[in-house]
């Protein structure tokens, strides 16, 4: 009996320690599971075709509003209805510091290609829709709220 007692309490340490094990490595997965995109750089190093007009501006606020103001919220805070639901969170398309290090082709490679739990739209936009929404998304960090092609040097240079 006594012997039925002590392999008792030994599986339940072992079990014991097995969960925390788990949790202790779930949870550090989850703190260092969030990734920089990892852009090729023939993609990086694409610019925008399109002029940030009136018209592509209107254009892509439409397609915004339909397919990413659920997560990035109205003005691409990264605060839309459903963004609480996702790790990670989306973007802060107003974060300035951030865009000015990102070149408008890395920006059409992340919608193109999408990324966990952001979906790939390049079978359900255009690319000349795709590049419409960067013009959009550089729209929301720029002081004007015009979009801007340039790339990152050119930001920089400029300054």
């Amino acid at each position: 009996m006594q012997r039925t007692t002590k392999s008792g309490k030994r599986l339940r340490w072992i079990l014991f320690f097995g969960v925390l094990s788990l949790i202790v490595l779930s949870v550090g997965l989850a703190m260092f599971s969030e990734k920089p995109w990892i852009v090729p750089q023939t993609q990086k190093s694409l610019t925008n075709p399109l002029s940030p007009s009136a018209a592509n501006l209107a254009a892509a606020h439409e397609i915004y509003n339909d397919k990413c103001a659920n997560c990035h919220g109205d003005m691409g805070k990264g605060d839309g209805s459903e963004a609480m639901m996702y790790d990670p969170l989306p973007s802060d398309l107003t974060n300035s510091a951030h865009m000015r290090k990102v070149t408008d082709g890395e920006i059409f490679y992340q919608i193109t290609e999408g990324r966990k739990p952001m979906p790939s739209f390049k079978k359900k936009l255009t690319d000349e829709q795709r590049w419409q929404l960067v013009l959009l998304v550089r729209s929301f960090s720029s002081p004007t709220g015009v979009g801007s092609s340039a790339t990152p040097s050119q930001s920089t240079k400029d300054k």
